[in-house]
């Protein structure tokens, strides 16, 4: 059971590398969603619905990982990167379901990528709440997706002021 605890949290191991693993895991599963959006061409409402099931059980396990440690947000737990990354992109398909060129696609990935790094990094609020006042699996989790949904606003503001 500590095995699956320790590959689900760590995003299969992504969270052991010594240098950037958030970064790292953010990357990954901008790369993963492209793959399966794109290539496999599973519908985005269907990976929205197990992000969402992923952030439940995120809840229970992150908890679990955590119970003995002093730093209740090692660097190590990357689910949340993983969940948190996929909150723009998986509204992002949702919502652009016209056929696109590979490019853009690409690009759009790439600029959410960026943007989630750097909300996660710099923490705004409420970003820095859930980081600063909730020592626990929410907290480390709550933080990530309030960075993804910074990126939605951010993304959601440029097409309005763009059309």
């Amino acid at each position: 059971m500590n095995n699956i605890v320790f590959l689900f949290v760590t995003l299969f191991g992504i969270g052991k590398i010594s240098k950037i693993p958030g970064s790292i895991a953010s990357l990954t599963t901008t790369i993963f969603l492209f793959f399966i959006l794109h290539i496999l061409n599973v519908s985005p409402n269907i990976v929205l619905i197990l992000i969402i099931l992923i952030f439940f059980l995120s809840l229970y396990v992150v908890n679990i990982f955590i119970k003995n440690l002093d730093n209740k947000d090692p660097k190590e737990v990357v689910i949340d990167e993983f969940i948190g990354q996929s909150i723009p992109i998986c509204l992002y398909e949702i919502a652009h379901t016209d056929p696109k060129e590979t490019s853009e696609v690409l690009t759009s990935y790439f600029i959410m990528f960026i943007l989630f790094r750097i909300f996660d990094i710099a923490k705004p609020y409420p970003v820095s709440y859930y980081d600063k006042n909730f020592k626990n699996s929410f907290g480390v989790i709550m933080d990530d997706v309030a960075a993804g949904l910074y990126v939605v606003a951010v993304l959601v503001l440029y097409m309005v002021i763009s059309s």
